[in-house]
């Protein structure tokens, strides 16, 4: 296990940084929440839009692509595998996803909706902070690359060699 410390240290921090492309994706394809205020509160623009649910459905559809890509490469380099490699790559997916969070969080739109509704007016539509309702959808990326590195491993993995055992012999 020793022997594969290093190789997990490397496929997870390679991991990890994709998250940052991650993140910046999610801020750029993820729907925007409308909001305007009145001069006293801020509301939804439209009560029945599912821009919030959007945007935890583009994270979740980004971190399972990332996912599939990062166990397809993982699997291409590191064809033999092994458990160091295979936990840098979940630990990686997880820490990646987690980035990815908090970058599209940090480079969106402003989280003092308050402020922001003063600046801009009132009766001026303005977008509400990008957030990700659903925090299970960040076991997206490592979730899908555990179950494509195993695909990727069961149908194209070394196999074992079988050595005869003295019963096949009769």
């Amino acid at each position: 296990m020793r022997a594969e410390l290093p190789s997990a240290a490397v496929v997870a921090a390679v991991v990890t940084v994709t998250g940052v492309l991650l993140g910046f994706l999610w801020l750029w394809l993820a729907p925007r929440v409308p909001l305007i205020s009145d001069g006293r509160a801020v509301f939804l623009r439209s009560s029945e839009g599912e821009q919030a649910i959007g945007a935890d459905g583009t994270f979740a559809l980004l971190g399972l692509g990332f996912g599939a890509v990062a166990a397809a490469v993982v699997f291409l380099l590191r064809r033999a595998g092994g458990v160091g490699v295979v936990t840098g790559l979940a630990v990686g997916g997880l820490l990646g996803s987690l980035v990815a969070w908090r970058l599209g969080i940090w480079l969106g739109p402003t989280s003092d909706v308050v402020s922001h509704a003063r600046a801009v007016g009132k009766g001026v539509v303005f977008d509400a902070p990008l957030r990700l309702g659903a925090k299970g959808m960040l076991l997206a990326f490592p979730m899908a690359a555990m179950a494509v590195h195993l695909v990727l491993t069961a149908l194209f993995g070394p196999r074992d060699e079988v050595v005869p055992g003295p019963e096949s012999a009769v």
